[in-house]
């Protein structure tokens, strides 16, 4: 947005300036969370560890995840692929493609052990799940259903609390769209 306000400082039609500037800080005053995605969430996600198979949607690991392809077969170590905007066919190495779900639907990823922490005895088993919180829950959803006891997920960032431990430290404090630093602390 401070990019956007800046282009429009620039323009010579004084009018058209003050009438643009003034969209842009009503269309500001609409986003209360930060860099939050409230109308628009993240078409395709990649699943990284999602084994690629006939029938899987798949995208180009360099490319743009929104240009997907249906996989029709596979042989010798490449993919056959139809593109989903034309039906072209194409033929891709597996290592170049990943596996893409649309927002939404269920993603079951396997949680990948990375350390241990021996409590012993009849201890509490804790689990850290590094993830988006929405694919954390349905991965939690799909393999530990009424098995989970206690969630603890991030807090909401950028409250403007004084009193809130957490990171309030912004970009650009004139632009409401900001998000925290990483690494900074209150």
């Amino acid at each position: 947005m401070a990019y956007l306000e800046d282009k429009i400082q620039q323009l010579q039609d004084i009018a058209l300036r003050d009438v643009l500037l003034a969209e842009v800080k009503n269309l500001k005053k609409g986003k209360k969370f930060g860099l939050v995605f409230e109308e628009h969430v993240p078409e395709l996600v990649p699943v990284y560890s999602a084994p690629i198979r006939p029938r899987s949607t798949v995208a180009l690991k360099d490319g743009d995840l929104r240009e997907t392809f249906r996989v029709k077969h596979i042989k010798d170590g490449s993919a056959i692929v139809n593109k989903d905007v034309d039906g072209s066919v194409a033929v891709y190495p597996l290592e170049q493609l990943v596996v893409v779900q649309r927002f939404g639907e269920a993603i079951y990823p396997a949680l990948i052990p990375m350390a241990t922490v021996e409590n012993g005895g009849e201890r509490p088993f804790h689990t850290l799940i590094e993830a988006d919180n929405f694919h954390a829950l349905q991965l939690l959803e799909y393999l530990y259903a009424r098995q989970v006891d206690c969630i603890y997920i991030d807090p909401p960032y950028n409250t403007g609390a004084k009193d809130w431990k957490y990171n309030n430290h912004y970009v650009d404090v004139n632009d409401s769209w900001r998000h925290s630093i990483p690494g900074m602390e209150s």
